[in-house]
């Protein structure tokens, strides 16, 4: 009896420790969200270095893919240089799944304020928007890095005709 009892208490307590390391691996993760959008609405990607790995990649809005945390930062720089240096964007919510104790899946939905000149996928003329990014975080020295991300446009016409919207709910 006192081996299940001090098995259920081991277990109760590794339990709250795991909680409370994951609420700190969140705001550890929401840390680096914001060190990237910093480097947005700054227009400066000298800090990459702070919240991506070396091999990190980053595929953009229109299928770009920039392999690497050089060409990456080469690549936003060269952009905020110039159709993106009065963009501003604002983060709406960031959803965190735990892949394993060293990985994360990060969702973040964003605001971009500032009309841009790229001509949008689905034929749209440009202007404010919200996106979608999808961020791949390892924990590397204790540290949260990003190593990969990829962003989207969200169609709000589209939006009517997802089907997990008619879903049944059981």
């Amino acid at each position: 009896m006192k081996k299940i009892l001090t098995t259920t208490i081991f277990l109760f307590i590794s339990g709250i420790i795991f909680a409370q390391d994951r609420s700190k691996d969140e705001a550890a993760i929401n840390k680096q969200v914001d060190a990237m959008i910093y480097s947005w609405n700054h227009h400066n990607y000298d800090d990459m270095k702070n919240y991506t790995t070396e091999n990190t990649d980053w595929v953009n809005v229109v299928g770009m893919w920039w392999k690497g945390r050089k060409e990456s930062q080469y690549a936003h720089q060269a952009y905020h240089n110039t159709i993106f240096k009065t963009s501003v964007g604002e983060k709406k919510s960031v959803s965190i799944r735990f892949v394993t104790n060293d990985v994360a899946i990060a969702h973040l939905m964003c605001h971009f304020s500032d009309p841009h000149p790229i001509p949008l996928p689905d034929g749209k003329e440009p202007g404010p928007t919200d996106d979608l990014a999808t961020l791949v975080y390892v924990k590397q020295n204790g540290k949260w890095l990003m190593t990969a991300g990829e962003n989207v446009h969200i169609d709000k016409g589209a939006q009517q005709f997802d089907p997990v919207k008619q879903m049944p709910k059981n």
